[in-house]
Parts: C-alpha cells; sequence; structure tokens
C-alpha cells in the first residue's frame, strides 16, 4: 500500500503568492479590510439594543458630512483658516506685552552691567546680542505656540484629526506616503520640530522618513510674522487701505497651498527614487467624538509641546545672537564683517532675486526663523544691534530705501517658506532618524528647492522686464 506525500508549502512561496495578488489587484488590502467589517456587523446586528442603533445615528450623519468629497475639504480647509486666525490674532497683544516686559528688563540689564564697570564688549555680547536674541525668539514664539498648539490637541481631543488623515489618505496614498503625514503637517504649522517629533504616529519607517523631510515645506510660526508683513506692505499695498489685510491674507493662503502641493511632489519623488515603496494601508477606525478634556489638553499643549520646543529653541538661538553682535561690531577697514559678508554673498543673492543682506540675513537666522527680519533691519541701519520695526510703515520705507521691488519681496517670501529648517528642526530630525545622511537630507532638499524656484522666478521676471 502506498501513500502519495503532498508536498509541503513553505512561508516563502506563501509571501510570493500574496505579494502577487497584491500586485494584480492593488485594492486588495481595502477590500479584505471592508469584508472584515462588513462580516463583524452582520455577526454583531442581532445583538445590538435599539437604543445603541438610536444613539449611533447622529456620529453616521456627521462623518457623513466631515468625510464627503463635497463638504469634507471646505471644511477641513476653513477650519485651518480659523486656527490661523485666531493664532495670528490673538498673538498680537501677547507677543507686545512680552516683548515690552523683556525689552525693559534689557534696559535694567544695562544699567546693572554699567554699574558694574563691564567692558562695553562683554556688554554687547551677553546683553545686546545673546539676550536679545533670546528675548525676540521668546516673545515671537510663546504666543502663538500656547495659541495653537491648544486649538490643535482641541482638535484631536475632540477626534476631528482622524477625519482629516481619512480625508487626505487618497492624496498621499497615490504619493506612495500615508494619510496620516497630514497630521504631522498640521502640527508643522506651529513649530516644524513638533511637527517632526509627531512623526512617530507613522507606522512604516519609510512613510516616517518621508514626513520627516518634508514637514519643512509647510510654514512654522517662526515664519508667518515675516510673510505677513510682506505681503501686507507690497501685495496688500497694490489695492485700496480698506482691502490690504485680506489680499495679504489671501497671498499668505496661496503661499501655505504651494507648500502643501510642493509636499505632495516632494512625497513622490522620494517614494519613486531613494525612498521606494508602496503605500501601507492605512486601517483607520475612525473614534468616537468625545468631550474635550481640558486638564489633558493643557499639559499636551503647553507642557508636552509648546514647552519642549521653546526649550530648544532658546538653547539654539542664545549663541546665534551672540555671534550676530560680534560679526555687525567688528570692522574690517570701513565695513563690518557683516558687511563684507553680505557683499560676497550679493552676486548669489541677486540671481535668486533678493540681495546680500537678504540672504546672510536667513543664514545668521538659521538657529531660529524669528531673528531673520531683526538681523535684515540690523544689517540694512547698520546699527550694531537687532532691531525691530515700529509699524508696518516704517518697515516699508526702509525697505523701500534698500531698493525693494515686488520681485524682491516675491522671492524673499518663497524663500522664507521653502528654506532650511531652523536648528532645532534639524536637531529633531537627527534626535528622530539617529540619522547624519536623513538629517543632512532634511536641511539640503529643502534648501535646493528653495533656491531653484527663487531663481527661476527672478529670472523669468527679468527676461520678460516685468521689473
Amino acid at each position: 500500500m502506498s501513500t502519495t506525500i503532498k508536498p509541503m508549502i513553505t512561508l516563502e512561496e506563501i509571501c510570493i503568492e500574496a505579494e502577487k495578488i497584491r500586485l494584480s489587484n492593488p485594492n486588495v488590502g481595502d477590500k479584505i479590510v471592508s469584508d472584515i467589517y462588513a462580516n463583524a456587523e452582520t455577526i454583531a446586528r442581532p445583538a445590538v439594543t435599539k437604543k445603541a442603533t438610536e444613539a449611533r445615528p447622529w456620529d453616521h450623519k456627521l462623518d457623513d458630512i466631515l468625510t464627503s468629497r463635497l463638504f469634507g475639504y471646505p471644511i477641513m480647509l476653513t477650519l485651518l483658516s480659523l486656527i490661523f486666525w485666531i493664532t495670528i490674532t490673538g498673538a498680537n497683544i501677547p507677543s507686545q506685552m512680552i516683548a515690552d516686559i523683556l525689552f525693559a528688563f534689557q534696559d535694567q540689564l544695562l544699567v546693572w552691567f554699567e554699574l558694574a564697570g563691564a567692558p562695553s564688549w562683554l556688554t554687547g555680547v551677553l546683553v545686546l546680542g545673546m539676550y536679545r536674541g533670546l528675548a525676540w525668539v521668546v516673545a515671537v514664539m510663546l504666543p502663538p505656540m500656547a495659541i495653537f498648539f491648544p486649538l490643535f490637541t482641541l482638535l484631536e481631543d475632540l477626534g476631528y484629526l482622524p477625519r482629516v488623515a481619512f480625508n487626505l489618505d487618497n492624496m498621499f496614498k497615490k504619493c506612495h506616503a500615508c494619510g496620516k503625514q497630514i497630521l504631522t503637517m498640521c502640527m508643522g504649522f506651529g513649530c516644524n520640530a513638533a511637527g517632526i517629533i509627531a512623526c512617530r504616529i507613522i507606522d512604516s519607517p519609510r512613510e516616517r522618513l518621508i514626513a520627516v523631510l518634508t514637514n519643512n515645506f509647510v510654514p512654522c510660526n517662526g515664519r508667518f510674522p515675516t510673510l505677513i508683513a510682506i505681503a501686507t506692505i507690497f501685495m496688500g499695498g497694490m489695492v485700496i487701505s480698506e482691502l490690504q489685510i485680506a489680499v495679504a491674507s489671501l497671498v499668505v493662503t496661496c503661499l501655505v497651498m504651494l507648500g502643501i502641493l510642493i509636499t505632495f511632489a516632494v512625497s513622490w519623488a522620494l517614494s519613486h527614487t531613494i525612498l521606494k515603496g508602496e503605500a501601507s494601508s492605512l486601517v483607520l477606525e475612525l473614534p468616537p467624538y468625545r468631550k474635550p478634556q481640558f486638564g489633558a489638553i493643557f499639559y499636551r499643549s503647553l507642557i508636552d509641546r509648546t514647552t519642549f520646543v521653546l526649550k530648544r529653541a532658546i538653547i539654539m538661538a542664545a549663541p546665534a545672537g551672540a555671534i550676530t553682535w560680534i560679526l555687525a561690531n567688528i570692522y574690517i577697514g570701513e565695513l563690518s564683517i557683516v558687511g563684507h559678508l553680505a557683499a560676497w554673498l550679493q552676486p548669489l543673492g541677486y540671481a535668486i532675486g533678493l540681495d546680500g543682506f537678504i540672504l546672510l540675513a536667513f543664514i545668521l537666522g538659521l538657529p531660529a526663523n524669528e531673528i531673520v527680519m531683526p538681523i535684515l533691519l540690523m544689517c540694512y541701519l547698520s546699527s550694531g544691534q537687532m532691531l525691530e520695526f515700529e509699524s508696518l510703515e516704517e518697515l516699508q520705507r526702509i525697505l523701500i530705501r534698500n531698493n525693494w521691488t515686488w520681485l524682491t519681496a516675491l522671492c524673499t517670501m518663497l524663500f522664507c517658506l521653502l528654506h532650511w529648517p531652523c536648528t532645532t528642526t534639524l536637531l529633531s530630525a537627527y534626535k528622530e532618524t539617529g540619522s547624519k545622511k536623513w538629517t543632512f537630507l532634511t536641511f539640503i532638499i529643502p534648501t535646493t528647492i528653495a533656491f531653484t524656484v527663487c531663481f527661476l522666478v527672478a529670472q523669468t521676471a527679468r527676461l520678460l522686464h516685468l521689473v
């Protein structure tokens, strides 16, 4: 009597066969998940009580609206715009109050240093350089973060952010990325360093790296003051005063949308080059809507996020203020070191629609985007210390006196949107990836895109004799 023994199928053969099925039907994962939930619903339906079925419809109806193609995206953009508006509007008065307090203390420090007989160079480095730089960073960063992060955390606690990820998952899937990346981008609007830390929610290491490398294309609150001021002066200045704020808001919104489009484009490019791979399936069970826990919101937004990011920014900004003061107050011949560096950078700055001083301000502002404009004013006015403009009209006079045109303004805003991350963000990227290679790419990718875009815009405008 003979027995036929069937050959065993190895795990490797099963994996190969499963991969063939997946490639022939890319939506097989979604179909499997859909069938599982359909079967679960069929099994559970007889056991569901009448009370439970009556409690569900309002959830379903709200989800039908928030996740629909017709209403989902407009609601999402409206809520995001509302958060921006509340953040920008609400941060003005606290920022000014904090600045007044900190700079009043600076005056007291100057008195104490004078009474102590400290040499002028030491007073300049420690007070007018280091302390003044720290004061700008705290005054500019703290109020927007203290408003934005709680609002963002509130949406998270209400259960709305998973709906946002659900809405945009299809777009990111086309880029072979993950829908959760939109959540990290939203966090990046408050601070790119926090956005990179938020990339931990993405399970796939490949997709997490894509999110880290592209987070800088959404402007953080440190870049918004520069974008808003320039847009109000040059773009808003082209219309009557009643429409200036509306036009400036539209310009900034368009810049934000451009950053999001570039995020999609770079994510797609990375997924087809150095980070090849298929998008992982986002099996997202939408959580129920719930009442916000304000104690938890306060702790997560202000303690975990705001304090953490601000501490890193202060650590990076302190030496930057001191170095900036030294460069502005050491003269070689008739020019300070700042003047010589700006002259050396002038050809490159002109090629991308800027000038040497603007490019130098962005370089010296590497530790914190908040100090870019004060450094630029210091350079233009040859004051030897960082300054703030008292009004937009005063800033406009200073910029126009230094040969700014609409092209300079546009290229400066584009460069501000797309240029390299601040050192706090780069440090966060290194902490999260543990790799110098990926940290370097986090720096070089936006830098290359910023120079390329500004160069094309500037040369096209000049070729067409628009300036």
